[in-house]
């Protein structure tokens, strides 16, 4: 059996249902098999359409294995390219649009966007501003800002704070900053009291450290900073500071951005 497999999240539009839906599928093996996830969002043209189909290809010939893509894609001839190449091709829709049209007897609208308020001018103009936030205020970039934020993520670097961030800001319409711990930081022992006077905003991320590891290889091979024993030693010590000021701590380990972002959100809203 393989036990890594490509995984392509594909849509017209931002990709949050396809990647939402094929997640929660895949979790079901995640145990057994290591997948590596690749967002392809705005493939809304059949030049764009014929150019993925070519790399399912070459992803396929590569891996000995055809990827596995979740997609939902309206257009039905870009759907039908992405199709027939060397894939297995799991289009959303096709599960859910029939029988509810059977059952309300009426045809869908074929559009793209709906899920998301694309097509709404107002809260598509909305969104796009929280998005920019989530961008502006990413890694600690700005921390003049935090008093506009809904949340703001704490944790050490690549513990899954960006794309949480990010999710959040397009599924949820939260306005969420991030800060990366940083070696001064750890060097101090002390979280910087910019974010600490927001700290009713603060939502602190950890992930277990050999996985940290594996991540941070993956962006800088062989460094000191992607060792085991860095890994190790600064998710124990913010793990500390956590704990010492009492901020909400979610773990991106066992949970995935979907689910660490619902229970954010659903936090926010309860408040």
């Amino acid at each position: 059996m393989t036990r890594q497999r490509t995984v392509y999240y594909v849509s017209e539009s931002t990709g949050i249902t396809a990647e939402t839906l094929g997640h929660s599928l895949i979790s079901q093996f995640e145990q057994t098999i290591e997948f590596k996830a690749i967002y392809m969002p705005f493939i809304n043209t059949v030049e764009k359409a014929r150019k993925l189909a070519k790399q399912f290809d070459m992803v396929a010939k590569r891996d000995g294995a055809r990827p596995i893509v979740f997609a939902t894609m309206v257009e039905y001839e870009t759907r039908v390219i992405l199709k027939r190449s060397n894939c297995l091709y799991i289009e959303l829709f096709d599960t859910f649009i029939a029988p509810l049209s059977r059952e309300l007897g009426v045809n869908p609208s074929g559009k793209t966007g709906l899920s998301h308020g694309m097509l709404n001018g107002d809260s598509y103009e909305d969104r796009m501003d929280i998005i920019n936030f989530a961008m502006v205020n990413d890694d600690g970039a700005r921390l003049d800002k935090y008093d506009q934020a809904d949340v703001i993520m704490i944790g050490v670097s690549r513990s899954g704070k960006t794309p949480t961030c990010l999710y959040l800001a397009m599924h949820f319409g939260i306005k969420a900053a991030n800060y990366p711990l940083t070696p001064d930081d750890f060097e101090q022992n002390k979280i910087p009291d910019s974010l600490l006077k927001h700290k009713d905003k603060l939502v602190a991320l950890t992930i277990d450290p050999p996985r940290l590891n594996r991540i941070r290889e993956e962006r800088r091979p062989g460094s000191e900073y992607a060792s085991l024993k860095r890994c190790t030693s600064e998710v124990r010590q913010a793990l500390q500071m956590f704990r010492k000021h009492n901020i909400w701590v979610l773990d991106t380990t066992t949970h995935s951005i979907e689910e660490v972002s619902s229970r954010i959100a659903k936090a926010i809203r309860s408040r």
